[in-house]
């Protein structure tokens, strides 16, 4: 559940993420945009115009007091990370969130992923470390559950103080993924949850991901806000001549939900990182989803 805390530099709002009980700004900067050549349009992050672009909004958004950054190994083979480094990696212990992600693997991978990430963040520990995942499976839960796999390793890393907090991110809906939330063993999750994809909270029932993730206190970061560009290309396909920028109106479906804790945007330029932060400040621009989703007048 949403815990609003107060609002600070330039009106960002902070909240507290779950159980971790960390205060955080409630826009997060999503690494994926920076790391990966031509993720949504035509983009090179090893071209020296675009790491420029991207440190400049780094900076800005911790200018305009961003403190949740989310980023993965993934993410162009550690460019993501690599470019989160070179900005966040000599910040002061407590000034920033920083979350990255481990692909599903044994515990020896874990440790391996883990050991390359901080070299490229530049980083002694993360203050979360979270299982990257697209798909569940029943089988491969049970991998991540089973002693010596996935979650012993992180546990381990835990304990070491090498990483803080533990989660999971999740495209899905289904019964491995309730498994995970219900299994007692992590603090946060990030779920795929938009204006397209809703498929984790259906408020009018109530079911889905993010209401278990709520009960069990788990921090909840949202991402897709901005559906990863998906309705915008459906509005081009049904008015090819439609230039409007929906992704402010989209990003604000998110934070309109109490649920989410942190609403993840990814964002390359100084410009969108404004944006976007314009957009977090506007509570009056929130929208009351039960009326959204209401089918009867009155």
């Amino acid at each position: 559940m949403l815990q609003w805390i107060f609002k600070g530099i330039d009106d960002m709002e902070y909240v507290q993420f779950g159980k971790t009980g960390a205060t955080v700004s409630r826009l997060g900067f999503g690494g994926a945009a920076l790391g990966i050549k031509n993720y949504i349009r035509p983009y090179d992050p090893a071209a020296e115009e675009s790491q420029e672009s991207a440190h400049k909004a780094l900076e800005t958004a911790l200018e305009l007091g961003i403190t949740f950054f989310d980023t993965s190994p993934v993410y162009g083979d550690g460019a993501s990370e690599t470019i989160f480094g070179d900005v966040l990696g000599g910040l002061e212990q407590g000034r920033i969130f920083l979350a990255t992600k481990c692909v599903p693997t044994d515990y020896d991978g874990v440790m391996r992923s883990v050991e390359g990430s901080l070299k490229r963040l530049r980083r002694d520990y993360v203050d979360l470390l979270q299982i990257h995942g697209g798909t569940y499976t029943d089988e491969r839960v049970q991998k991540i559950l089973a002693p010596q796999g996935m979650m012993d390793a992180m546990k381990k890393l835990q304990a070491d103080g090498v990483v803080r907090f533990t989660g999971f991110t999740s495209e899905d809906n289904n019964r491995a993924v309730f498994n995970l939330l219900e299994c007692g063993r992590f603090d946060t999750v990030q779920l795929c949850y938009n204006f397209i994809f809703q498929h984790p909270y259906e408020s009018t029932r109530p079911f889905g991901s993010l209401l278990a993730a709520e009960r069990r206190g788990l921090g909840i970061a949202a991402m897709r806000a901005a559906t990863s560009g998906t309705f915008q290309r459906w509005m081009k396909m049904i008015r090819p001549d439609d230039n409007f920028d929906y992704g402010s109106a989209l990003i604000q479906f998110v934070f309109s939900n109490p649920l989410v804790d942190v609403v993840l945007a990814g964002m390359r330029s100084p410009g969108r990182v404004r944006q976007n932060a314009a957009v977090a400040s506007d509570l009056a621009g929130r929208i009351d989803l039960r009326a959204l989703h209401r089918r009867t007048a009155g």
